[in-house]
């Protein structure tokens, strides 16, 4: 039988460890290529920005001694799966992986995330998808840290094992995983749904016309009432792995016909 073909790819960029990590975790499953930013992207969302004149450069990546394939393109983790699926038609992902990332995607930001961009990118074109972050400190999440990556390794491979082997859920489009930064192989996992708040926080300490973004001041947020059944509430305070089905179609989930009618009620 054939291999599956995994395409893997991140927002840190391709020299980042958690990049290491995840091809740590893929390799055992199948043919492996990596098509990653060549620089940091954090927070591009699903934007398609990068240099007009960028192109694929191959990147030399060994792991474990293996020699993987490996492009790097200056571009939105989003724009570089755009990129392979027009130049590369033929080598079309069984499963996109986009990870392991520095720093949790959890709430309703998760919007402004290149990892989950990436994978929904990947969504689109038809490939099974699946995001993977890391919690660590919000310092952390622009610089390539020492971290454990162990547990995130065991639920990369985990997850994506399961989705080569079961295929599409129809409804889901990418799985969202988010691994607490003490989290084992043998750490419980929990199916959860996004927060229905900001997870992160930013404010200008002395805000005024003259302010500059690199001004802006990050921070995780607490919420007195945050949900037991969310991503938020599984990795911060229960400790354990939160796994969320995320779709492409952003449609509020109510009667299209209650909206007509609120719309048109005089």
């Amino acid at each position: 039988m054939n291999k599956p073909t995994i395409l893997l790819t991140n927002d840190d960029g391709i020299a980042s460890p958690g990049l290491l990590a995840a091809v740590e975790a893929l390799l055992p499953l199948g043919d492996l290529i990596v098509a990653a930013p060549l620089t940091q992207q954090t927070s591009m969302g699903r934007s398609q920005t990068g240099k007009p004149e960028a192109k694929f450069e191959p990147y030399p990546l060994t792991v474990s001694g293996i020699e993987v394939e490996a492009y790097s393109l200056e571009a939105s983790p989003a724009a570089v799966i755009r990129h392979f699926f027009m130049i590369l038609p033929s080598r079309k992902p069984d499963i996109i992986i986009s990870g392991i990332n520095y720093g949790e995607n959890i709430g309703v930001g998760v919007t402004s995330s290149g990892t989950v961009g990436a994978a929904l990118e990947g969504a689109m074109r038809g490939s099974l998808a699946l995001a993977v972050s890391l919690e660590t400190d919000v310092h952390s999440q622009r610089t390539y840290s020492t971290q454990n990556w162990q547990g995130s390794i065991h639920f990369t491979r985990y997850f994506a094992e399961i989705l080569l082997r079961r295929g599409k859920l129809p409804g889901v489009d990418v799985l969202k995983v988010e691994v607490p930064s003490d989290a084992t192989a043998a750490t419980p996992w929990r199916m959860t749904r996004l927060s229905p708040f900001m997870y992160y926080h930013s404010s200008i300490a002395e805000p005024s016309f003259e302010s500059r973004r690199c001004d802006t001041l990050f921070q995780k947020c607490v919420w007195n009432n945050e949900p037991s059944d969310t991503d938020a509430y599984a990795v911060r305070d229960d400790r354990v792995v939160a796994v969320t089905p995320l779709c492409l179609d952003l449609t509020a989930k109510i009667p299209l016909d209650l909206v007509e009618s609120w719309i048109d009620e005089e």
